[in-house]
This record gives structure tokens, C-alpha cells and sequence, in this order.
């Protein structure tokens, strides 16, 4: 059976962010993290999400169609960082998101991913990352 998750994965609340996505044990640079299963939300849903609490927890996922998705696992859980140590990508056609580390990742440290990685598309953070 194939693994959607490195087994030492933990949520961890801290006063900075919240709850996040912390590691067990060392992750190498490039090492896969996990793969998030996610429902997509249609255009309507994306517009109504925006007025819920899940509206933290979204991605953007078909920047043309104006749609999103929750990932599953802990993907929707990994906060925000400007000098992340993880990055996503957005698989539209088997309806996945993948984590992987960019940098070594200590064991004991928050996983973190850029949630404006697509810069240039015109999306920004909603909210003060400081």
C-alpha cells in the first residue's frame, strides 16, 4: 500500500500562528512530506467560502474557473511562511496536493509552505504575515 504521509507528522498549537504541521523526525531536502486528497469546491462554493471559517483553510485551485479545494490530511494545516521550508504543488487532474521539503527540516521544527507561491497570478495573503 502505497503512503499518502510520513508517519511522523504531528499538529502542534503555538502563540505565533496557531496550529501547524511539525515533524517527529528529519526531513532531507526534496524528501516527499505528503499527498493531500482534496474536495474541490465549484465557482458558487469558492464565492461562499469566503464568508466561512474554512476560508483559512482553502486553495486556490483552478485559477480560471475561479474554483477551490480543502485538501485532506493535514494539508489544509500548514501555515504560512516567506522563507518556507516546504512547497506545494497542485495536481488538478488526479485532484492532489503534494508536500515536499525544499529545505532540511530538523526534526521538532513547523512545516511551512508559501501560500502565495503564484506571485505572479495576482493572489495575496488576506492577512498580516508579520
Amino acid at each position: 500500500m502505497l503512503s499518502t504521509q510520513r508517519p511522523q507528522l504531528y499538529i502542534l498549537e503555538n502563540e505565533t500562528s496557531g496550529r501547524g504541521v511539525y515533524c517527529a523526525e528529519d526531513i532531507s531536502a526534496g524528501s516527499f512530506i505528503e499527498v493531500c486528497p482534496v474536495i474541490c469546491l465549484d465557482k458558487k462554493d469558492t464565492s461562499t467560502i469566503h464568508k466561512t471559517r474554512l476560508h483559512d483553510y482553502y486553495f486556490v485551485w483552478d485559477i480560471d474557473n475561479k474554483t477551490s479545494a480543502i485538501a485532506l490530511g493535514y494539508g489544509s494545516m500548514y501555515n504560512h511562511s516567506e522563507t518556507p521550508n516546504a512547497d506545494f504543488e497542485i495536481v488538478l487532474d488526479r485532484r492532489e496536493i503534494i508536500i515536499t521539503a525544499i529545505s532540511d527540516i530538523p526534526a521538532g521544527t513547523e512545516i511551512a509552505i508559501d501560500y502565495i507561491g503564484a506571485k505572479e497570478e495576482g493572489i495575496e495573503l488576506w492577512f498580516d504575515p508579520s
